[in-house]
C-alpha cells in the first residue's frame, strides 16, 4: 500500500487544511470544494486527510458499513443485530470522472441472475463511501448523470436504486470532497450549493515557501515511509485533536447573537435558500470545538463565512468568487453584543485566512464606450481604421436553443440529440465488440425460445453470446461552439459593439448551462487571431470578450478560415464532439481584393463539410443590406437578429440550426 503524504507535512494552503479539518471534526458541515490552479497540493491534501480520520466501528461481513451500536434496518445485508461489532480505517473513495452509474450506485448482478435465476445486489461506490470520504477529482467534469445520483443522495442521505428488476435502499452519508481547477469549466450550481465549504488555492509567490515545498516533495519521494516516520508525531497530535475536538463537539454553545450575525451576513449578501445559514452555523460550531471552547465567538463567525458564503453568493459563472470583507465587518458589527457575545476582535479575527480578493474584472452593467460614428467605408470617421477602446457588454440574456442537426455520439451535455452510455433506453441491438451496457429484457427475449434445445434443467436461464443484447439509448451531448466575433470597425459604428458583446456573453452562459466546449476567434484589420483555443472554461472565453478592442477593416474571409483551422484541429483531439459555428458579424467584408468573394469560398469550404452553423446578424437602422443573412444562405445555416436571439422574442423562432440554403 502507498504510504500517503503526511497531512501535517502540507507547506502552507492554511485555508484549504482549515476546511479539511473541520469537516473530520463535525462532517455534517458538508464537505469541501477545492478550487484552484494546478500543481497547488488539492489532491494531496485531500488524500492525506483520510489518514486521520477516527477508525470507524462497522458490524462484521456488512457491505454497507452499517454501525453496530445503531445498524440501518433497511440495510440489505440485515437485519443486524446491535453489538460491539468490528473496527476499521475511515475509507477515502475515490469517484472516476468517467466512471459508469452501475459503478456509483451498484447494479444488479447480472452473473448470479442469468446462472443462478437469483436477483442479488452488487453495491457501487456510494456503498464504499458511506461513514467515510467520497472524492471527485476534476469534480466540474463529472457528467450530468453522475451529478444527478450525487445531488440524490447527499440529499436524502441514502441511495435508491430501482432498475432491472432490482429495488435496493442503503445509507449512503459521506463527506464529499471535490477538488477542481476552474479554467477548465465551472460546477452546476446545484452541486456547487450541496459543498458546505469552499476554498481558493493558489501557489505561494514567497521563494522560501516554495523552496520548502521542494525540499520536502523531493524527502517524501526518495523515500515515502522515512519521511511519513518523520512526521508520524505531528500527525498523531492532529489526529488526537479531531477525536478531542468531535467529545467536545455537542457542548458547544451558539447563542443567539451569533445566529443572528449568522443570519444577517447571509441575508446581506443575498444568498439563496436557508442553506447557507446552516452551514455556517455548523461551521462556526465546529470552529470553537477545534479551538478548545464551548461558546461560539464573533471571530468564528467570520471564519465561518469566509468559507461557507463565496461558492453561494455567484449569480452565474462570470461573477468571480469571493466576499467583499470590508461589508462583512461592517454586518457583523451592526449586530454585534447581542446576548453578551464577543464583539469582533478589532485587530481582525485569527484562525485561518479568508478568502482572496475577487480577481475578476467588473460584468458589464449595461453601459455603452462611446464609439465615433462610422463613414460610408464602416470605419470610425475620427480615428480611421485605427483601435477602438473596448466596449462594455451590455447585460446578458436567455437565448433561443441552438442544436446541431442529426444524432452525435459526443461527450454528454444538453444540447444537441446524441447517442449515449445514459439516457432513456431507445431499443437494443446486437453488440458491436465488448458489451458495455446490458438490455436485460431483450436478452432474455432472445434466449428464452432456446431453452429445451440447450437442455435446461435448473432454475438458471440457459444464455449464450449471441443472445446478448446491447442498449441502444439517446440522450444529449455537448457540442463545441465556436464564435466568429466581427471586431472591425464598422461593428463599432452606432455603439453597437456593447449589444453585440451583451449577446455574445449571452450565448456562453448558454454554453455553460449545456456543458459545451467553447472557443473564441476574430477577426479585423487585416487578419483573424484565436483568441481562446477551444476548451471547458467559459468563465475565460467572458474575459476574453470583455477586453476586446474593435477598429479596423473587416476580413469576413479571414475569420471564416480562422475558423475552419481551429475545427480542422480540434477534430483530430476530439473527434465526437460535433462543432456548431456561431459568426457574429453585420456581414460586411471589406480589405483586400475581393473580399466579398473570399468570404463566399470560406463559407462555402465550411458548408461543404457540413458544419453546422448559425449567424447573428448585427446590422441596424432603417437601411438593411441583408449581408449577413446572404453569409447563413453560403454557410447553409440559419440567421437570426440580435432581438430574435432572446428566447421571449416574439419577433422569431429559432429552434436549432435547420440546414436552410438558397432556392
Amino acid at each position: 500500500m502507498t504510504t500517503p503524504f503526511p497531512f501535517t507535512a502540507v507547506v502552507g494552503q492554511d485555508d484549504l487544511r482549515l476546511a479539511l479539518l473541520l469537516n473530520a471534526v463535525s462532517p455534517a458541515v458538508g464537505g469541501v470544494l477545492v478550487r484552484g490552479e494546478k500543481g497547488t497540493a488539492k489532491s494531496t491534501a485531500v488524500r492525506a486527510l483520510s489518514a486521520l480520520l477516527p477508525a470507524v466501528a462497522v458490524v462484521p461481513g456488512c457491505r454497507f458499513s452499517c454501525d453496530p451500536a445503531a445498524p440501518d434496518p433497511q440495510c440489505p445485508d440485515g437485519p443486524h443485530e446491535a453489538g460491539t461489532g468490528a473496527e476499521r480505517a475511515a475509507r477515502m473513495v475515490e469517484l472516476p470522472v468517467g466512471a459508469s452509474e452501475d459503478r456509483l450506485v451498484g447494479a444488479l448482478d447480472i452473473e448470479r441472475a442469468l446462472a443462478e435465476g437469483v436477483k442479488a445486489f452488487e453495491p457501487g461506490l456510494l456503498a464504499d463511501a458511506h461513514r467515510g470520504i467520497l472524492y471527485v477529482d476534476e469534480v466540474n467534469l463529472l457528467h450530468d448523470h453522475l451529478v444527478d445520483l450525487l445531488l440524490d443522495a447527499a440529499a436524502m442521505g441514502a441511495s435508491y436504486v430501482e432498475r432491472e428488476g432490482v429495488s435496493v435502499r442503503h445509507a449512503a452519508k459521506f463527506l464529499l470532497v471535490g477538488t477542481m481547477n476552474p479554467e477548465e469549466g465551472e460546477l452546476r450550481p446545484q452541486l456547487l450549493d450541496r459543498f458546505g465549504l469552499t476554498v481558493e488555492v493558489a501557489a505561494s509567490r514567497e521563494p522560501d515557501q516554495r523552496v520548502e515545498v521542494v525540499r520536502r516533495r523531493l524527502a517524501y519521494d526518495d523515500d515515502p515511509a522515512a519521511f511519513a516516520a518523520k512526521w508520524a508525531d505531528e500527525e498523531a497530535a492532529v489526529r488526537q485533536r479531531i477525536v478531542a475536538a468531535r467529545e467536545l463537539l455537542p457542548q458547544v454553545r451558539l447563542g443567539d447573537g451569533a445566529l443572528r450575525q449568522i443570519a444577517a451576513t447571509c441575508a446581506a449578501f443575498e444568498v439563496d435558500g436557508m442553506r447557507a445559514d446552516i452551514v455556517m452555523a455548523r461551521t462556526a460550531t465546529a470552529l470553537a470545538a477545534w479551538a478548545g471552547r464551548t461558546d461560539v465567538l464573533a471571530e468564528d463567525v467570520r471564519q465561518a463565512a469566509l468559507l461557507a458564503l463565496p461558492h453561494r453568493r455567484r449569480r452565474n459563472p462570470f461573477d468571480a468568487p469571493g466576499l467583499d470583507e470590508d461589508k462583512l465587518d461592517e454586518t457583523l458589527e451592526q449586530y454585534a453584543g447581542d446576548e453578551g457575545d464577543d464583539e469582533p476582535d478589532p485587530d481582525g479575527p485569527g484562525g485561518g485566512g479568508g478568502q482572496p480578493a475577487p480577481d475578476g474584472g467588473p460584468q458589464g452593467d449595461g453601459g455603452e464606450a462611446a464609439q465615433p460614428e462610422a463613414g460610408e467605408d464602416g470605419q470610425p470617421q475620427a480615428s480611421g481604421a485605427g483601435e477602438q477602446p473596448a466596449a462594455r457588454a451590455a447585460e446578458p440574456f436567455r437565448t433561443k436553443a441552438l442544436t446541431v442537426p442529426g444524432i452525435g455520439e459526443g461527450a454528454a451535455g444538453r444540447r444537441s440529440r446524441a447517442r449515449t452510455e445514459h439516457g432513456r433506453t431507445t431499443g437494443a441491438r446486437r453488440p458491436r465488440g465488448a458489451l458495455t451496457k446490458l438490455h436485460l429484457a431483450a436478452t432474455v427475449q432472445a434466449a428464452a425460445p432456446h431453452q429445451r434445445a440447450r437442455g435446461r434443467s435448473g432454475p438458471g436461464l440457459v444464455v449464450r453470446r449471441d443472445d446478448l443484447r446491447q442498449a441502444t439509448r439517446e440522450g444529449r451531448e455537448g457540442n463545441l461552439v465556436l464564435f466568429a466575433v466581427d471586431a472591425s470597425g464598422s461593428m463599432a459604428a452606432r455603439q453597437r459593439m456593447s449589444a453585440v458583446k451583451g449577446a455574445v456573453l449571452s450565448l456562453l452562459l448558454d454554453a455553460y448551462q449545456r456543458r459545451d466546449k467553447v472557443g473564441l476567434v476574430t477577426f479585423r484589420g487585416t487578419s483573424a487571431d484565436v483568441a481562446l483555443p477551444p476548451t471547458s472554461s467559459v468563465d475565460a472565453a467572458a474575459a476574453r470578450l470583455e477586453s476586446l478592442p474593435t477598429g479596423g477593416r473587416t476580413p469576413l474571409a479571414a475569420g471564416l478560415l480562422k475558423a475552419h483551422e481551429v475545427l480542422r484541429v480540434e477534430r483530430l483531439r476530439d473527434p465526437a464532439r460535433r462543432p456548431l459555428v456561431v459568426v457574429v458579424t453585420d456581414g460586411r467584408a471589406t480589405g483586400g481584393p475581393e473580399p466579398v468573394a473570399l468570404a463566399g469560398r470560406a463559407a462555402r469550404l465550411l458548408a461543404a463539410e457540413e458544419v453546422a452553423s448559425v449567424v447573428v446578424d448585427c446590422e441596424s437602422g432603417p437601411v438593411r443590406l441583408g449581408l449577413a443573412g446572404q453569409l447563413a444562405d453560403e454557410l447553409g445555416g440559419t440567421a437570426v437578429t440580435l432581438d430574435e436571439l432572446r428566447a421571449d422574442s416574439i419577433a422569431g423562432l429559432v429552434k436549432g440550426i435547420q440546414g436552410r440554403r438558397a432556392a
